[in-house]
């Protein structure tokens, strides 16, 4: 089980950059392995396609406008993932980006089956190189969530191997 978590923003424009900072604390968390991948993504480019067609679980943390005050946080796993990212194109910074590398990965033929997105209501995005107040108090849940995922995914390969 290949997993990959890709932290997505710029962490010169505050509480953009909440992605690549939990994504920073889950690779401490974790350290490396074989098995996973940690990536800062950015503002996102379509050579992420490739890490993206070689992995078997896809977790995505970034900023994203969820229409609740800051710091809020929402996971969305599978087709629910799918659907958020197909309606709401407002929802991230980067929302078309990553809508546009599910559909490269489509007609590649490889989206991967286990994937979820957690998006975080941001309160500021402009220049600053810390995380808000707000946003910077939800890391525990935020990181929390996303480990919860992460051995979601890792236990579900061990099931399918022991039922295979």
């Amino acid at each position: 089980m290949r997993i990959l978590v890709l932290g997505i923003g710029n962490t010169l424009l505050a509480d953009e950059g909440v992605g690549i900072v939990a994504m920073n604390e889950l690779e401490t968390r974790f350290g490396t392995s074989e098995d996973m991948d940690f990536i800062d993504g950015g503002t996102l480019s379509f050579t992420l396609a490739v890490p993206i067609s070689e992995c078997d679980a896809l977790l995505v943390i970034d900023a994203a406008e969820l229409g609740e005050l800051p710091g809020t946080m929402h996971s969305f796993e599978g087709e629910e993932m799918d659907r958020f990212l197909g309606e709401n194109r407002k929802s991230t910074v980067h929302e078309v980006g990553l809508l546009d590398l599910r559909a490269i990965s489509l007609l590649t033929g490889y989206w991967p089956q286990q994937r979820a997105l957690i998006g975080v209501q941001p309160a500021f995005v402009g220049w600053g190189d810390a995380l808000t107040p707000s946003v910077a108090a939800a890391l525990p849940e935020i990181c929390s969530t996303a480990s919860e995922i992460i051995r979601r995914f890792a236990g579900s390969r061990s099931q399918q191997v022991l039922m295979g």
